[in-house]
């Protein structure tokens, strides 16, 4: 494992975090603020234009981003929620998604 220079993902949870119902459960998103942050510093990324401190803001933040995916996948494993249109999660995306989920034998 490589030592990585992060801001710490706590120091961006009271701030940049918020819990959005989905169907009958929970999960935690960013902020719009956050969202957008992270998406300015992924922007200067990809120019290579980030300052050490926008690298270390950027690692905290995407590293927060796995925990939250993780989190969320858990949470969503539990629910006995599932979307019946899909197609409202991304109302600017073509629809091209498939359902390929068997619900478990309760």
């Amino acid at each position: 494992m490589t030592p990585q220079l992060m801001v710490q993902p706590s120091l961006l949870m009271h701030s940049g975090i918020q819990v959005a119902p989905v169907g009958d459960f929970m999960l935690f998103r960013f902020t719009e603020q956050l969202q957008q942050r992270s998406e300015q510093l992924t922007e200067r990324d990809q120019t290579a234009a980030l300052t050490a401190e926008e690298a270390a803001e950027l690692a905290g933040i995407s590293e927060l981003s796995r925990i939250f995916t993780f989190i969320n996948a858990q949470l969503a494993s539990q629910a006995k929620w599932c979307p019946s249109a899909i197609d409202d999660w991304y109302d600017s995306e073509p629809n091209s998604a498939a359902n390929t989920v068997t619900p478990p034998n309760i």
